[in-house]
């Protein structure tokens, strides 16, 4: 099942990004094969905000959901400032699941953060995640071909990529659509732990450009 933007969401999100001087285009696509559902998900290492490394060895036997974020895309803050993806969070973790959200902006673009402004943003808006993974050199975002903020993995307890693609169906950055929306991350995480198959595995993310670090000449 994928999603097709309407005319009207369209151009509603195409405003949005407009408005907040976003000039990548709204779906790039690194140029990179994205990992199959059904299959192994890449492994990775990584540096947390307090950090230290990160691996997704290190959750062998756990179900892992991932996250990336960009603190000043419409389409995140869509999520955190109605504190919808802190609840889906909460629930996510309360009930087992390890939560990483990643950082994949570069230094001197959109969403770069430093650990401690990490941490401050973390502790303000109230994140719920597991761990935050700062991702400067876009290795990790790369290898899973993340593509906007948001852009949502789930990891099966046995290292199989189970989800991939958007928070929700309503591609726009207005939180009056949020409560309408079918979240399929919610949706996912729910047939799981009844033991049932995903029913929808993957969907077109949709949201910022991911600010990967230009290539050089």
């Amino acid at each position: 099942m994928s999603l097709h933007l309407t005319r009207r969401t369209f151009l509603n999100s195409t405003a949005a990004v407009a408005g907040a001087g976003i000039v990548a285009p709204l779906l790039s696509l690194p140029a990179v094969a994205a990992p199959a559902v059904g299959q192994a998900a890449p492994a990775f290492t990584g540096t947390s905000v307090d950090g230290k490394a990160v691996s997704l060895a290190d959750y062998k036997g756990k179900l892992v959901v991932l996250e990336w974020t960009n603190h000043g895309c419409p389409f995140v803050r869509k999520h955190y400032d109605s504190g919808n993806m802190q609840a889906i969070q909460a629930d996510a973790t309360k009930a087992g699941a390890v939560w990483l959200t990643i950082i994949s902006s570069a230094p001197g673009e959109q969403g770069h953060v430093s650990p401690a402004d990490a941490k401050a943003r973390a502790a303000s808006e109230k994140w719920a995640a597991s761990t935050t993974i700062l991702d400067p050199s876009g290795a990790i975002g790369r290898a899973y071909a993340a593509k906007t903020t948001p852009h949502m993995f789930i990891i099966g307890t046995d290292g199989t990529l189970l989800y991939d693609g958007a928070i929700d169906d309503k591609p726009t950055a207005d939180k009056a659509d949020i409560p309408g929306s079918q979240n399929y991350v919610r949706s996912a995480l729910a047939e799981i732990a009844a033991g049932k198959p995903v029913s929808t595995t993957s969907t077109r993310a949709y949201g910022c450009s991911v600010k990967y670090a230009k290539a050089s000449a």
